[in-house]
């Protein structure tokens, strides 16, 4: 597996850069090669990709999320293999670092090309930057989900 970590600062309050993070069908808008997300529940996503000029479907589930700190997800299904998690700290009032570390394991030759050419880690370097920008000229989230998920399948209140 290989690990790609990338943080950003980004110019809004920790609860916006959250917020905005947790509308998974806007992710297309900021993630290159990402065509669609469809939230199917509170836990679970559909994606269809295009990388390296293939296509793939495959499911993830939420495995933690806890407001204004952190989303982490694993894939339950599909040819691809990854965990990752973002992670969201309050700079001040009006500023925020988010950090983004994957665990990737490339199925087909030609992700496998890809990820030793360094190809993955520049996509999500390029995605954490368009996220940056995506929401510092939105100025304000798409929405917001703000409910609890915790290890082992519980799921908790919104807060």
């Amino acid at each position: 597996m290989s690990t790609v970590k990338e943080t950003v600062e980004v110019d809004v309050p920790l609860h916006t850069a959250y917020n905005q993070w947790t509308q998974f069908e806007e992710f297309p808008n900021f993630m290159e090669g990402v065509e669609e997300v469809r939230q199917v529940d509170d836990r679970h996503n559909h994606w269809t990709t295009k990388v390296a000029g293939v296509r793939r479907e495959f499911d993830t589930e939420i495995v933690d999320q806890l407001p204004d700190e952190r989303v982490t997800w694993r894939t339950t299904s599909g040819d691809i293999n990854q965990r990752g998690s973002v992670r969201f700290e309050r700079v001040d009032d009006t500023h925020t670092r988010v950090e983004l570390v994957m665990e990737v394991e490339p199925s087909g030759m030609a992700e496998k090309a890809a990820d030793m050419m360094g190809t993955i880690d520049r996509r999500v370097k390029g995605d954490m930057k368009r996220f940056k920008q995506y929401i510092e000229e939105r100025g304000a989230e798409s929405g917001s989900w703000r409910g609890r998920i915790q290890p082992g399948g519980g799921t908790g209140p919104a807060l």
